[in-house]
């Protein structure tokens, strides 16, 4: 990989990561709110809808921005994508067209997302050392 090709690379994860930071901040900020939403949702375990869930975002952004395990952050990524969008944005089960029409937005732009981190994450693993300007190697 050219330098290059690396800073474009770099620049792209970066720009990824900032959506992540910002809803790994709010979710620790707005701890209490979170909680709440998490348990009218039907969360399981509803505590870890808050700080818990900023800190696994914020972790996992830092993670692919930084080069640090990147494939190890997309993996994160990905994982509260999807428990976001079959918890959080269940547009099937909503009569109100408005909200549904909300909900099914948020829903597909997880969906989207989430095929973002699957494709970062098979990048990171398959560019292996060749990925210009980490912190880190793979860890797999």
């Amino acid at each position: 990989m050219t330098a290059t090709e690396g800073i474009v690379v770099l620049l792209g994860r970066v720009l990824f990561a900032v959506f992540f930071v910002r809803s790994g901040i709010a979710h620790v900020r707005k701890h209490e709110g979170m909680t709440g939403y998490a348990r009218s949702a039907g969360l399981p375990f509803p505590g870890i809808g808050g700080w818990p869930a900023g800190v696994w975002l914020l972790a996992g952004a830092a993670s692919i921005a930084l080069g640090i395990w990147a494939e190890v952050g997309s993996l994160m990524i990905a994982l509260f994508l999807v428990l976001a969008a079959l918890y959080f944005h269940r547009f099937w089960t909503i009569q109100d067209e408005g909200h549904r029409q909300t909900q099914a937005s948020n829903f597909y732009r997880n969906v989207a997302l989430l095929g973002a981190s699957l494709v970062l994450w098979g990048f990171f693993v398959a560019a292996g050392e060749a990925v210009r300007f980490t912190l880190t190697g793979p860890l797999f």
